[in-house]
């Protein structure tokens, strides 16, 4: 009697097994499919906002520590040349700091951009394995983003100074006779730098979750990225 009840035990256990996995392989919607890439994306931002937006988080990851444009870099060796070495030095050490707090600010807008995200491509990204979901979004969304993350940006320079320091060095450079007058647009320069961060930052969390389960933090996320899984080649 106790072999037979062990039997219907494992029997329940396999059954059960059964449609969990049924469950979890079955194809997703397309409201799945794009709930989950919408949750992904968002678990992406927002970690890549977090880690980007600590303090130093730029300045010292020599991968995406912001320096000058490269026509500045002239301005930079003449004045350093002249003396201002140190003032240079600010002024880069004030670009990354600007670009962290600027990332801070950003968070919403990136939010924002991935809940609005069309269900029209949703089941193509999904399938489409490593860092097509932020590739889509960079297509999509990085006109608009950079519309709206640059004001962000001249806000987070403009309060820790970098126009203020920037302005007298180029100044003092542009006084020198007989040389090409320079006027970098460094607030389109750092919005190019920290956004490229923070989408290489959003790709790496999506291979992230395409490559572990374990990463995969909501039931609609499970779903859709374990029917992924089966599509590999």
């Amino acid at each position: 009697m106790a072999i037979v009840c062990v039997n219907i035990v494992a029997c329940d256990v396999l059954n059960e097994a059964g449609k969990v996995a049924s469950n979890v392989l079955a194809v997703p919607t397309s409201s799945e499919a794009a709930g989950g890439l919408k949750d992904a994306l968002s678990q992406g931002f927002g970690k890549g906002v977090d880690a980007l937006s600590l303090k130093g988080a730029f300045s010292s990851n020599s991968l995406i520590k912001i320096l000058l444009p490269s026509d500045a870099q002239t301005i930079a060796n003449k004045l350093t040349d002249l003396g201002f070495g140190g003032e240079v030095d600010k002024v880069i050490s004030k670009l990354n700091e600007g670009a962290e707090n600027a990332v801070s600010t950003a968070k919403p807008i990136f939010l924002s951009a991935v809940k609005n995200m069309s269900f029209s491509d949703a089941m193509g990204i999904l399938t489409g394995g490593k860092g097509s979901a932020t590739n889509y979004l960079k297509q999509t969304t990085t006109t608009a983003l950079t519309a709206s993350f640059r004001p962000e940006i001249q806000k987070a320079l403009d309060q820790v100074g970098v126009t203020k320091l920037w302005t007298p060095l180029v100044n003092q450079y542009n006084s020198i006779p007989f040389i090409t007058k320079l006027n970098p647009d460094l607030n389109a320069h750092v919005t190019e730098k920290a956004l490229a961060a923070l989408f290489s930052k959003v790709e790496t969390e999506e291979n992230a979750i395409r490559d572990n389960p374990i990463n995969r933090a909501t039931d609609l996320m499970k779903k859709a990225f374990a029917y992924a899984d089966t599509q590999k080649k």
